[in-house]
């Protein structure tokens, strides 16, 4: 029985890795799994979406936080932020790529608006990099760290998803830690991804480097005139009004803060006039069509973690793992970790694996006898391992998004490769460090 949750993983990864998308490859894995436990594929469908339900407040979250950042994008505020960029910080390209990584830390928490500000802020700089001879994958690694390490720091916005996503995994399977204490614990892997960007701005990617033409162009200046016309005006004022008062509200707001908060910027900005209600539809729309894929791969992976313990797969398998493992922290975590990169690389998504790697981590980490903060370290890493470097992640795809809008960006080499090292070793280092010192 301790081959079941083994077999189900391998087969979403080797999945996922062939491309297949994460959605059926997490589907196939439950199915994988039902069927080794001797049940028939009806009841594993039927067992799989009644487990869905643990992360739909997660997922509403994503939907609305995407409506809300569409929503902020119409203003164009971002607009006024990239002319006010372009004028101080030509010239300057250490300063633009960390300027650059702070307004991308901003995304995940302060303004909840994920990777939707990379394909606005991002293109009209592309010519400002290519006359400074900026090496584009310094701005890769700047953008993919405001995506990542705010999140496992702050449990604020996206960071509040993921600190509460790790809590109710933790609980889910015997162990109770508070949202503050998850964030403290998380803050030594941290400090590992703040060594890997400075290690790119300062020393990998301080060179001057032509950008080689990769792909056919895709993006032109055609609303540069238009852009220009934008001004500051008393909509952008009262945007930002928006934007503090969905934080605030998040902030005060005890239990499904997100979704409250997330929902009263929205409200404001529609009352503001900020946005025209009209424009409703299409809001919608578009926050789904960003937010909606990474919302259903966590209902689908809470389905699947259900699955793995509901059908004693799990526990089967932290029998032989303690029995194999013994107590040896060390080894114990770093093999953890290593799964936790390996499924993280194939689903593309930490915030969806996190209730798969619970439900593997807090049994066998409970068993071995570490601490809670320990597991809430080791589960939090592993789920941000990998999330950096994966093709098919967000903290990826976004920042090719934009760089890639001339062609003169490849997403292998120039963002997944660098941030995977910048970001994983340094992560998995401190990661496995920190839940043996915890």
């Amino acid at each position: 029985m301790e081959w079941v949750a083994v077999a189900s993983i391998i087969t979403m990864l080797i999945l996922s890795l062939l491309r297949v998308h994460v959605i059926f490859s997490i589907i196939i894995a439950a199915i994988v799994a039902g069927v080794l436990s001797g049940m028939n594929i009806q009841d594993t469908i039927e067992m799989l979406i009644n487990g869905m339900g643990g992360q739909s407040s997660t997922a509403l979250s994503y939907i609305l936080l995407g409506v809300f950042a569409v929503m902020i994008n119409y203003t164009g505020i971002t607009t006024i932020l990239v002319r006010g960029l372009i004028r101080v910080l030509t010239g300057k390209k250490t300063m633009i790529v960390l300027v650059i990584a702070g307004i991308a830390c901003l995304s995940q928490n302060a303004i909840p608006v994920h990777i939707a500000f990379i394909p606005i802020l991002i293109p009209p700089l592309l010519k400002i990099f290519d006359q400074m001879k900026l090496d584009r994958r310094a701005v890769a690694t700047a953008l993919t760290f405001g995506l990542k390490a705010p999140y496992m720091a702050i449990p604020i916005g996206f960071g509040l998803i993921f600190h509460e996503t790790i809590q109710e995994g933790m609980k889910a399977n015997g162990v109770e830690l508070s949202v503050n204490e998850i964030a403290l614990s998380l803050l030594i892997p941290v400090l590992g991804m703040v060594i890997g960007l400075l290690i790119a701005v300062f020393i990998t990617y301080r060179k001057d480097r032509e950008a080689k033409q990769w792909l056919p162009v895709n993006w032109q200046e055609e609303n540069s005139d238009k852009d220009n016309d934008i001004t500051f005006q008393t909509k952008h004022v009262l945007t930002i009004v928006a934007i503090i008062i969905a934080l605030l509200v998040q902030i005060f707001t005890e239990k499904e803060g997100l979704v409250i908060g997330a929902l009263s910027g929205i409200i404001s900005m529609v009352i503001f006039f900020a946005v025209p209600l009209k424009e409703g539809d299409a809001f919608v729309q578009k926050g789904v069509t960003m937010m909606g894929t990474i919302a259903f791969v966590m209902l689908v992976a809470s389905g699947f973690a259900a699955i793995l313990k509901n059908t004693g797969a799990v526990n089967a398998l932290v029998e032989s793992s303690s029995a194999m493992l013994g107590n040896n922290h060390a080894v114990i975590s770093f093999i953890l970790l290593l799964v936790g990169l390996l499924i993280t690389l194939g689903i593309g998504s930490s915030f969806g694996t996190i209730p798969i790697i619970a439900a593997l981590y807090v049994p066998i980490c409970a068993a071995a006898g570490f601490s809670p903060m320990a597991i809430a370290t080791l589960i939090g890493t592993a789920a941000a391992l990998g999330d950096a470097g994966s093709p098919a992640s967000d903290s990826t795809m976004g920042p090719t998004s934009g760089l890639s809008a001339d062609g003169k960006h490849h997403h292998i080499w120039d963002t997944c490769v660098p941030t995977f090292l910048h970001f994983n070793i340094p992560l998995f280092i401190f990661g496995w460090f920190a839940s043996i010192i915890l």
